[in-house]
């Protein structure tokens, strides 16, 4: 199979230009705007939430919480105080006031 240059040039500027729509966004700006805020911390494992007071974030995206709450299932399981989040297990963040709790179904 043998590729023109000019197939190629046109392979490159295609590539290119999807590249150039591809902005990503830092989500630290967000993150430290949302300390001393109330907040929901979905954990990838499971249906497990908390919720609370973010009192710091550090570089990692490691988040400490205070008076948390931890949700399974919907359903509060009990009071933990203060917590240390790993950012590995962070699913996504959301400040809490005006959420509505709940998961939008993926139908396909």
């Amino acid at each position: 199979m043998s590729v023109s240059f000019d197939q190629l040039r046109a392979v490159q500027k295609m590539l290119a230009d999807v590249l150039v729509q591809f902005v990503p966004l830092n989500p630290r700006p967000m993150l430290q705007s949302l300390i001393n805020e109330l907040v929901i911390i979905r954990l990838k494992w499971g249906q497990t939430e908390y919720q609370g007071r973010l009192i710091s974030v550090d570089s990692y995206m490691n988040v400490q919480l205070s008076g948390t709450e931890e949700y399974i299932d919907g359903k509060s399981t009990g009071s933990l105080g203060q917590v240390l989040i790993r950012c590995n297990n962070v699913l996504w963040i959301s400040a809490a006031k005006g959420l509505k709790q709940e998961d939008t179904s993926m139908e396909g």
